[in-house]
């Protein structure tokens, strides 16, 4: 997961719940993400960096320069390109995932956030949180075709497992919308506890999770459980203050939620719906993703990671993102 405030990655053991590896070196990481191979990318907001870590020994394999205040890395399900969303600029950047090497700027105005790429890998769908849309970029010509009005400004997306809908979790009012992406149109919307941060959908996708982060004011405490289908809140599950990053296991009986405002991890059990522990990771943990490798260090383990200089810094870097 990315510990942002406290400028590290760290790899919990999903068999222990406890801390495995600490990767120093990345300062603001606001998101993580886990590609086929077990290739491992982050985002450095204070540097306006994407980079790529070994798995096995996570050290430092590419790097590359993104726009200003990146927020999300994602990877086509081939594992063949990266997009990171740069908040600050308006901007989505592609990669070549064989170096980092930038193959397009794509413009989409406002302020990107939070993306996730179709199944079928033909799509990136992006949470515009200042345009107020959810945006479709075509990955064969990383074009955008479609800017979808939800009403709210969203934080993060989910796409179902067949590709045809995205659910997009909207900070105010706070509540994650329906959109169909073959007619560009919103087709349902549901009522959350708090201003909700990342969803994620279970492997079957019937039902939606949505982390209820609220506001560091006014924290929320829970994840909503949603009926995609219906589009009903049927449960929630407790968390610690904050929550805002969720993955779900790929056989969907747990799932993994940062609490921001804490420094925690809780580990929830979804069929029983309970959380079974909670992991102290550090300051302002946010995105978070799950890898099918074990960690290769002993418990406890440190590496630091040294990322080549920065170029100009762009007019607008950090990682305020507006939501929470």
């Amino acid at each position: 997961m990315a510990v942002e405030g406290g400028d590290a990655l760290v790899a919990i053991d999903a068999a222990t719940n406890a801390v495995a590896v600490t990767v120093s070196g990345i300062s603001e990481p606001h998101n993580v993400q886990v590609a086929p191979g077990d290739r491992v990318y982050a985002v450095s907001g204070d540097t306006a960096t994407v980079a790529e870590l070994d798995a096995a020994g996570h050290g430092l394999k590419a790097s590359g320069p993104t726009g200003a205040a990146p927020a999300h890395v994602v990877v086509t399900p081939d594992g063949a390109k990266a997009y990171v969303t740069n908040y600050g600029d308006g901007t989505v950047s592609a990669y070549r995932t064989a170096d980092l090497t930038s193959a397009k700027v794509i413009r989409v105005g406002g302020g990107p956030h939070g993306a996730r790429p179709t199944p079928d890998g033909t799509a990136l769908v992006v949470a515009n949180t200042k345009a107020g849309t959810v945006d479709v970029v075509d990955t064969r010509t990383d074009v955008k075709t479609a800017g979808v009005k939800v009403g709210g400004a969203p934080v993060q997306v989910a796409v179902s497992p067949d590709g045809r809908h995205a659910y997009a979790t909207v900070s105010e009012p706070a509540g994650v919308v329906k959109v169909d992406l073959r007619t560009a149109e919103v087709v349902g919307r549901t009522a959350v506890s708090a201003a909700p941060a990342q969803a994620y959908l279970t492997p079957d996708g019937r039902t939606l999770l949505s982390a209820d982060q609220g506001t560091e004011r006014r924290p929320g405490a829970a994840v909503s459980v949603i009926d995609t289908r219906t589009m009903k809140v049927t449960g929630r599950m407790a968390t610690g203050s904050g929550p805002h990053g969720l993955v779900v296991a790929p056989r969907g009986d747990r799932a993994w939620v940062t609490n921001v405002y804490d420094g925690t991890v809780s580990v929830l059990d979804l069929p029983t719906g309970r959380a079974v522990a909670t992991v102290e990771v550090g300051e302002e943990p946010n995105g978070i993703s799950f890898a099918t490798t074990p960690p290769a260090a002993g418990a406890g383990a440190r590496v630091k990671v040294t990322l080549p200089p920065a170029g100009p810094r762009p007019a607008h870097t950090g990682t305020s993102h507006d939501h929470g």
